[in-house]
């Protein structure tokens, strides 16, 4: 009996402890006023800082939506640039608040780190760039090939994996910065570059010469990309999530923020509660019910993040594929707001 008791007092002492640090993250950016994001060093289209330092990319529109969502300011945000080493340190000390980085979701990062993902705002798979003149037309013809690679990467484990798997071997050319590593892919350091194939297509709009650059056919992993934040505080948690949730939903909806003050008179049950005419969402977030009518009309919703830095309308120019909604074909799928 003394055992039971003991252990319905430990249990009802962590269900206390959880209780008291469940809105520590939520409450101390509301306190400050703005959300610290982490983001890259700089990757056009994901993450990238113009002439005048202003940033924007679609892991940037990750950050305004919450931003937006917390505050009803979509520029109620700043920055961290951090390479693939920093980037968890940075979260789990509490430098940033949330992880809007181009991060693969895997088991050990979601269970291992302190940390957990909050959903996938762009699928992806690794590839492998080389300059044309090597002549190389796939992925296994560059046995005994120099890769530059990045560390603290998935990056780096999938390219000795696929190595491995085709009973070929190469030469990891680590570099931790990704300016350094194309420098020193493009000054002949190494023969091929290999990171995420939105990274690889990225890099190359960057480059002198575009044209005289191939990405490989192969794609040697999935690669979810998402934003993280710090395990045991579910009410941020909540928050990052359905932010992103909420900007799916409002593509699937046919909400735009061309649109989107219009739709606040549509007749449909669904749009009504996305945009606040309904009451009760924002209450169970913690915030206003228009928390996500303040993502559309600032940020857009995800189709348009998507077209705007990575898709038709930006110098990528890469197609939806399985970034589109599942309607389409694709893996976006956002879960009810209701």
């Amino acid at each position: 009996m003394k055992t039971l008791k003991m252990a319905a007092v430990g249990a009802a002492m962590f269900a206390t402890a959880t209780v008291a640090n469940a809105g520590q993250t939520f409450d101390a950016v509301k306190e400050k006023g703005f959300v610290q994001c982490g983001v890259s060093t700089g990757l056009a289209g994901f993450s990238n800082p113009d002439s005048q330092g202003k940033w924007t990319g679609l892991d940037v529109d990750m950050c305004r939506a919450v931003a937006a969502a917390m505050f009803g300011d979509a520029s109620a945000f700043k920055v961290t640039p951090l390479t693939p080493v920093q980037r968890f340190t940075a979260l789990q000390s509490g430098e940033i608040d949330v992880l809007t980085r181009n991060t693969t979701q895997t088991l050990t990062r979601d269970t291992t780190l302190g940390l957990t993902g909050a959903g996938v705002n762009f699928y992806d798979g690794q590839g492998i760039m080389v300059k044309k003149d090597l002549g190389v037309k796939s992925a296994k013809e560059l046995n005994g090939a120099a890769v530059c690679v990045q560390p603290g990467t998935t990056t780096e484990l999938n390219l000795a994996d696929y190595f491995r798997s085709q009973n070929m071997e190469f030469q990891p050319v680590v570099v931790e910065k990704l300016d350094e590593t194309v420098r020193a892919f493009t000054s002949g350091r190494c023969d091929a570059f290999t990171t995420d194939k939105s990274q690889l297509a990225s890099v190359r709009t960057t480059l002198p010469n575009p044209s005289n650059y191939v990405i490989l056919p192969e794609t040697l992993s999935k690669e979810p990309l998402g934003p993280m934040v710090r395990q045991g505080d579910q009410e941020w948690f909540n928050l990052v999530r359905w932010s992103l949730f909420a900007m799916i939903e409002a593509e699937e909806y046919g909400i735009t923020s061309k649109n989107v003050t219009d739709m606040l008179t549509s007749n449909d049950p669904n749009v009504q509660r996305i945009l606040g005419v309904t009451p009760g969402m924002g209450k169970n977030l913690g915030v206003s019910d228009q928390w996500a009518f303040h993502i559309v009309e600032q940020v857009g919703n995800y189709g348009e993040s998507f077209e705007r830095n990575v898709g038709k309308d930006s110098p990528l120019g890469l197609d939806r594929g399985i970034n589109a909604t599942w309607r389409d074909g694709g893996l976006m799928y956002g879960w009810p707001i209701r």
